[in-house]
C-alpha cells in the first residue's frame, strides 16, 4: 500500500475518534449527536474501504 494512502487511513481514523469522543461528551443536543453520527458514516466506509 503506497504511502499517501497509509497517510489518508490515518487522517480518517483519526477524525473518526474525533467524532466519536465528541458523540460521546455530547450530553445536551439529541440533533448534534445525530449530526456527527452523520459525519461518522462515510469515514468508517473508507476505513472498511466500502464503497
Amino acid at each position: 500500500m503506497p504511502l499517501i494512502m497509509i497517510i489518508y487511513y490515518a487522517i480518517c481514523v483519526y477524525i473518526g475518534a474525533m467524532l466519536i469522543w465528541n458523540f460521546l461528551r455530547e450530553k445536551k443536543s439529541v440533533n448534534d449527536m445525530l449530526l456527527y453520527l452523520l459525519i461518522l458514516i462515510p469515514l468508517v466506509l473508507r476505513i472498511l474501504r466500502v464503497k
